[in-house]
């Protein structure tokens, strides 16, 4: 028997408060960047690990700094004049009974293959250092993927917390950052770059945009042409949201630091299309939560996802599993207006037996708590107990953590 506790929340729903406030930090942002060269890593390690030792083994690449580099911009195209610096860091496992994996070196082709598929204009031979300080880690933890079972034992006491359905603002900052960074809005756009920030604003039914997207300079030959360029995708992004929100009213400012006749100094121009170049170093968990946002009215897991391996670092694993808990939650159980489940797990504990999976519910106005809430109770246990399928997918990269 699992410990599940299922209760009604007496709380305004999140589309009836008066403020709202969520930020996406996009693809080429320093702090997205490291999330996601850090997960690629976790993924690397975890496929080798199968393939030579049969189970993935421990490993947490967590802790990792890009450090800006120094270039001189030009209108017309300027120049990188001191590189990245990618510092990979934590534990990871070396030798099984003997035999021994290259970390290092499959860190190092991980990071440079991220770079390489997602940012058009960063060379990760010539534009970004790498620093991995990986280390094998402590006995006990190292102990716990010794131990045998369908699931393994938690490596730490830790709570995560996710929720459902995403607000309509959630959904707008998500969406945009993805179409402004998407394939077809680089053809048409190709002066913009990877670097996208979107911050969302609601009051009331009234949402205000503020993005900050980099321009890359080899595209700009003038102030007057960076102007031009900035006014028609100001413009495309104004229809984007107009065409695809409900919003009573929509406004949108971008690159709002922007000042006509300074110059270069006036706009917003990268070399490469990341202002981790030269204006903006990067960290791992100062990203988006694991659903793609940052969302600041919600409660959120204060874990970082990223790079933890996927079978018993509960920190990577509860915080994605209680959004999907969420999700499965209100797809089956309409009557439900929000939801938000919580996983405690205890060290050493399967992670299939949380120190407690609980539910926060706020129903629809007209519907009744009471028969809903034991199939609250089996949509979580159905979860937790299918837990081993989530961690494979995990394990493969199936599942976005930022």
């Amino acid at each position: 028997m699992r410990n599940i506790l299922v209760e009604n929340l007496n709380q305004t729903p999140l589309e009836e408060q008066k403020l709202e406030i969520v930020e996406r930090k996009g693809l080429g942002h320093p702090d997205y960047i490291c999330d996601a060269v850090m997960d690629r890593i976790s993924v690397s390690l975890s496929r080798e690990y199968l393939r030579k030792f049969g189970a993935i083994m421990h490993h947490k690449v967590d802790k990792s700094l890009l450090v800006a580099g120094s270039t001189e911009l030009c209108f017309g195209g300027g120049t990188v004049k001191e590189p990245m610096l990618l510092i990979v860091g934590d534990r990871a496992t070396f030798e099984v009974d003997g035999e021994t994996i290259d970390v290092k070196d499959i860190a190092l082709k991980a990071a440079k293959e991220w770079f390489r598929e997602k940012l058009r204009f960063v060379d990760p031979e010539e534009h970004v250092r790498y620093q991995i300080e990986l280390k094998p880690g402590s006995p006990e933890l190292v102990d716990i993927f010794r131990r045998k079972g369908r699931v393994l034992g938690a490596n730490d006491t830790s709570a995560a917390v996710g929720y459902a359905p995403l607000s309509r603002t959630e959904k707008t900052v998500l969406c945009l950052e993805k179409y402004l960074n998407s394939t077809e809005f680089k053809r048409r756009f190709p002066e913009t770059g990877e670097d996208i920030k979107v911050m969302g604003l609601r009051k009331n039914n009234h949402l205000h945009v503020t993005v900050s997207m980099a321009f890359v300079d080899r595209y700009i030959q003038s102030e007057r042409e960076y102007f031009r360029r900035k006014e028609e995708a100001y413009e495309e992004i104004l229809r984007f949201l107009r065409e695809n929100t409900d919003f009573e009213q929509v406004s949108l400012g971008l690159n709002t630091l922007d000042i006509e006749g300074r110059g270069i100094n006036g706009v917003y121009l990268t070399v490469l299309g990341t202002s981790a170049e030269s204006g903006d170093s990067g960290q791992v968990g100062r990203g988006n939560r694991v659903n793609g946002v940052i969302p600041l009215n919600r409660p959120v897991c204060s874990e970082a996802a990223a790079g933890k391996n996927p079978v018993s670092h509960v920190g990577k694993i509860y915080n994605l599993l209680t959004h999907r808990i969420a999700e499965h939650v209100c797809q089956s159980i309409p009557e439900i207006q929000e939801v938000y489940i919580w996983l405690l797990s205890r060290i050493g504990q399967s992670i299939d037996q949380p120190a407690i999976a609980a539910a926060q519910v706020i129903m629809k106005k007209g519907n009744s708590f009471e028969t809903v809430k034991k199939n609250i109770a089996e949509v979580i246990d159905y979860e937790l107990e299918n837990i081993d399928k989530f961690c494979e997918d995990l394990a493969e990269g199936k599942i976005p953590v930022c």
